[in-house]
């Protein structure tokens, strides 16, 4: 996948550089879903009950996107150099520094979690040490 995305950027390259008025026009709307649809599974989740790490698995995954079928599909009905491959390319370039960003959100949300998994942090966040009262 992550050769087909840098073929597809080579050969799409041009298209961002020259005309980036058509990228972000892609951008902003895939921008806005992503948040909504992160921001509202995230207070859905919160809604029927769920824990934090449950209510943020929730939010990511309703969050994230196909776009390697989205690419696969635009390439071979369309080809690498239209559009709609364009559309595919641009679409995890937004993705990835979205959802990175979402995950910063989403530990600050933890507080608005009751119960011991929302104010205990996992050891990839908080390193080890003596206990906290």
């Amino acid at each position: 996948m992550l050769f087909a995305i840098v073929v597809l950027f080579a050969l799409q390259g041009d298209a961002i550089t020259s005309q980036p008025f058509d990228a972000v026009r892609i951008a902003l709307p895939l921008l806005v879903y992503f948040a909504l649809m992160w921001a509202g599974s995230m207070a859905l989740g919160k809604a029927v009950g769920l824990d934090y790490p449950k209510a943020t698995t929730l939010a990511f995954t309703a969050a994230g996107n196909n776009f390697e079928l989205a690419i696969a599909v635009c390439i071979a009905t369309f080809g690498a150099t239209s559009g709609q491959a364009l559309a595919g390319v641009v679409g995890p370039l937004i993705e990835v520094p979205v959802l990175i960003g979402l995950v910063y959100v989403a530990l600050a949300a933890r507080r608005f979690f009751p119960g011991p998994s929302a104010s205990a942090a996992s050891p990839a966040v908080v390193p080890e040490g003596p206990a906290r009262v």
